[in-house]
């Protein structure tokens, strides 16, 4: 019997995104189809620029026989973290994977992140591992995820040194047993952190970061910043035994 594998892909006003996901994902897809049960959850969160209505329309023209379609949409922009919760309530597989819809991330990459699973509870995409790389990001965006990511090595694991991905793989049992709180961009960061205080194991997969083609960026700096702040103060006060996370 197939492993069954769900990729979450959550989105908001991504219409001039949707034909390139799906000339770059669903290739991907059909090979999974080989070895995985496989489903996407595709979760809107309250697009205005008719991005569900294009999706649909992509997924109906390019649709693939043996891949289930989920479709989940908020009445209102709640956030990347608030999507997730939406998308992993929905999600059945025994292997999850979360993916950004803009492709900064390649689709391809997918079936190798889940073979490294195999040794680990969570793996994450990381460009800045050293066999990683970034391609064209904008210098101030690098800044926030380096810097923050470099504060979560002095505090988590010196080892790892990707922390603000959302380019996945989980084992189910990660998504079961470890909450988040975030709403916002820090979700990801939440979970994977927690999951590793817990004691569940993490392998970075070596990746490239692309600057996106089409569209911007959701994430709000500022108010990303201060979350991974107040985020880094809780683990500290975790490992010096002051606070449980």
């Amino acid at each position: 019997m197939k492993q069954k594998l769900s990729i979450i892909i959550p989105f908001y006003n991504e219409k001039d995104n949707i034909p390139k996901l799906r000339q770059e994902l669903f290739p991907v897809i059909r090979g999974l189809l080989e070895q995985y049960e496989v489903e996407v959850v595709f979760v809107d969160d309250g697009s205005r620029d008719g991005s569900l209505d294009a999706l649909r329309s992509e997924v109906e023209a390019g649709g693939i026989p043996g891949m289930a379609v989920i479709f989940r949409q908020h009445d209102r922009n709640r956030g990347l973290g608030a999507a997730l919760k939406t998308g992993f309530a929905a999600a059945g597989g025994d292997i999850i994977v979360t993916t950004d819809s803009d492709g900064t991330y390649q689709f391809s990459n997918i079936p190798a992140m889940i073979e490294y699973l195999k040794d680990a509870d969570i793996v994450t995409a990381s460009p800045y591992h050293p066999e990683g790389d970034v391609v064209g990001v904008p210098g101030y965006r690098l800044l926030l995820s380096r810097g923050s990511s470099l504060i979560y090595r002095f505090l988590v694991d010196w080892r790892i040194h990707t922390y603000t991905c959302l380019f996945r793989a989980y084992r189910r049992e990660v998504i079961d047993r470890i909450s988040f709180q975030s709403d916002g961009f820090l979700a990801g960061t939440e979970l994977m952190v927690k999951g590793m205080l817990k004691g569940y194991q993490v392998r970075e997969f070596p990746a490239v970061l692309y600057r996106r083609v089409f569209g911007v960026s959701k994430a709000k700096l500022l108010r990303t910043i201060w979350a991974h702040l107040k985020f880094q103060g809780q683990v500290l006060l975790y490992r010096m035994k002051l606070k449980p996370i």
